[in-house]
């Protein structure tokens, strides 16, 4: 797939330029050797946590390794016209995650933004990873896990947390769910 290629060249080639073995990418990022490896040939597709551990890794924004196109500021993104962001997600979007990138084309950008559409039996996984997160809950419930905390967030609730945390957010109650969530990550 076009979109897994291009994913891989570029986390290959940020390596390559920092003269970064796979291992020192591994204990840099957390990310384990084999992963790595089956990102940079294109076999995986990494969920959101591991690409965003990757990109502060290799000193890069999110968004360096998502982006396929420039657009002009503002980007605005109408609700009726989202497209799911899966060719960075697939991962994540098997597991009942399905993420519509609300900043694509946006280049300069600090914050990643997205909707996210979360099954009642998806998948969470336990994230750390150097930054910030924001989220608000459209419709459904959610179920924050911060720490060793649990918070259940309704319609209209938000989240703002450091996530260098372990944290794992989904859906709550058996019921699907909806989020806005952004994602600061600093980067050199």
């Amino acid at each position: 797939m076009a979109e897994a290629k291009k994913l891989s060249e570029r986390v290959a080639a940020y390596r390559a330029r920092l003269e970064m073995s796979v291992e020192t990418l591994a204990k840099e990022s957390g990310v384990s050797p084999s992963v790595i490896r089956a990102v940079e040939a294109g076999e995986v597709y990494p969920a959101l946590g591991t690409l965003v551990k990757l990109a502060r890794a290799l000193g890069q924004r999110l968004g360096t390794f998502m982006d396929d196109q420039f657009t002009p500021d503002p980007v605005i993104v109408r609700a009726d016209e989202r497209l799911p962001d899966e060719k960075s997600h697939q991962a994540a979007t098997a597991a009942g995650f399905r993420y519509f990138s609300l900043g694509a084309g946006k280049v300069d950008r600090h914050i990643d933004p997205f909707y996210i559409e979360i099954k009642a039996d998806a998948e969470a996984l336990v994230s750390s990873h150097e930054g910030e997160e924001f989220i608000i809950v459209v419709s459904g419930e959610i179920e924050l896990l911060y720490g060793e905390d649990v918070k259940l967030l309704g319609p209209g609730d938000s989240a703002y947390y450091n996530s260098v945390v372990k944290h794992r957010v989904r859906a709550a109650n058996g019921k699907p769910a909806t989020i806005y969530a952004c994602i600061f990550m600093p980067f050199n």
